[in-house]
């Protein structure tokens, strides 16, 4: 190994140890605290419960554990054992075309990674889920939809490859910002038709129910007053897979379409229901949605822009020893300092997701008029999904997109609603 390459190693193994240690004091922490029955859940949990949110929370982890040290050493021996140099000499050996060779070197690695994950969604699946009582789905559903996802997400790939990679050989010195501009481009085009085409493919959606219709009147209504136009409200047989709930709205503009699971038709009531959409519709009025794709597409074109100047030299190459690197070989080795370059950022991340999600918060109480509808089905939320109660608190900080629930609670619970914000 050369020395840049022992570096990049060590340096990976520190984050993937300091990984390991956060999840180890966030179970410990729950072992600590799971006994505890917080004050905005006394009265609606019992200590059975929160024995079972306690035991599958701990389960998960430790399933996550094996899963993420199997991937981990897989990855390792791919990029520091010799494998991809062996792979990117082999894909070379064929002679094909810039773009035949990048679709078919993806392709594989893609086919590849999908296979080595079955196992481990089937057991999380048949027999994590179905311990605690939430899969619903059927070995038939299962591999239609692992097949219907593969198919999927191979043409997909011969189209962003195809594209990309003409783009690539088409302007070598300008690659970047058209690759870039393209990709913004289809991300809002998939953004717009997977709810009409993809999403189909997996779950029937039918208007809803005719005992609904006072609710989906209200629903209108509310959405009126931030300024979405609500083309149809549907309900989605969620049912059929799993027993967790949800809903949201897609389409671009003001314009949106309204998916709520039956599950969630079933265990809420309307206000609860309305609370929910109302926190959707205040992560639009806020521009939170907007905000985030500006800030990932600016990060987006700086990434692609150092990849850009990066890749002109043998320097990746080097460092993994490999000689006469591919772009594509390149590109996976790009791929993989970002992850460990990015990894810092996290809790920066995070902590304006949260932000969001309290902004959110508060505009949902602005539109129901109440605190309450949304505390009540959050409550729902987390006692029917066995969500951790305990999270330590660092940990949260540093992973959590949206606050802790406790502390969640504890918050909407001094909210009261604000006219105009």
């Amino acid at each position: 190994m050369t020395t840049w390459m022992l570096l990049l190693l060590a340096v990976y193994v520190m984050v993937v140890a300091f990984e390991y240690w956060m999840k180890f004091l966030n179970l410990r922490y729950l072992k600590i605290h799971g006994h505890e029955i917080p004050a905005p859940f006394e009265g609606h949990i019992d200590s059975d419960l929160l024995k079972k949110t306690s035991d599958y929370t701990v389960e998960h982890s430790r399933f996550g554990y094996i899963e993420s040290i199997f991937d981990n050493v897989i990855l390792v021996i791919f990029l520091f054992g010799g494998l991809l140099s062996f792979y990117n000499s082999w894909i070379d050996s064929f002679n094909l075309s810039f773009m035949v060779t990048g679709i078919i070197f993806f392709l594989l690695l893609s086919l590849i990674s999908t296979l080595l994950d079955v196992p481990f969604d089937l057991y999380s699946t048949f027999k994590i889920e179905n311990k605690y009582g939430f899969n619903t789905t059927t070995a038939k559903i299962w591999i239609t939809d692992f097949f219907k996802s593969l198919l999927i997400s191979t043409i997909l790939l011969f189209i962003v490859g195809g594209i990309g990679f003409w783009l690539i050989q088409a302007s070598p010195s300008y690659w970047w910002i058209w690759l870039w501009a393209f990709f913004f481009v289809f991300s809002l085009f998939i953004m717009y038709i997977s709810p009409y085409v993809i999403e189909p493919l997996f779950n029937k959606f039918t208007p809803i129910a005719e005992q609904y219709k006072g609710l989906e009147e209200k629903i209108r209504t509310m959405f009126e007053k931030v300024g979405i136009r609500v083309s149809r409200v549907f309900q989605m047989d969620a049912s059929k897979r799993s027993k967790h709930s949800n809903a949201y709205f897609t389409g671009i503009g003001k314009v949106k379409r309204i998916i709520l699971y039956d599950t969630l038709l079933e265990k809420m009531n309307e206000s609860e229901i309305l609370a929910v959409l109302a926190h959707e519709a205040g992560h639009w009025k806020k521009k939170h949605i907007l905000k985030r794709i500006i800030v990932s597409e600016m990060v987006g074109l700086i990434g692609i822009y150092l990849s850009f100047h990066i890749m002109q030299s043998d320097w990746l190459g080097t460092v993994f020893n490999i000689g006469q690197a591919s772009f594509f070989t390149k590109l996976v080795l790009l791929g993989f300092i970002g992850s460990v370059v990015s990894f810092p950022f996290t809790p920066i991340s995070s902590y304006f997701s949260r932000k969001h999600e309290k902004q959110a918060d508060q505009m949902a109480v602005n539109l129901t008029g109440s605190p309450e509808g949304l505390i009540s089905s959050l409550i729902k939320l987390s006692k029917d999904n066995l969500s951790n109660l305990f999270p330590h608190p660092f940990y949260a900080k540093f992973y959590y997109s949206h606050p802790p629930i406790v502390e969640r609670l504890k918050s909407l619970q001094e909210m009261i609603p604000i006219n105009g914000s």
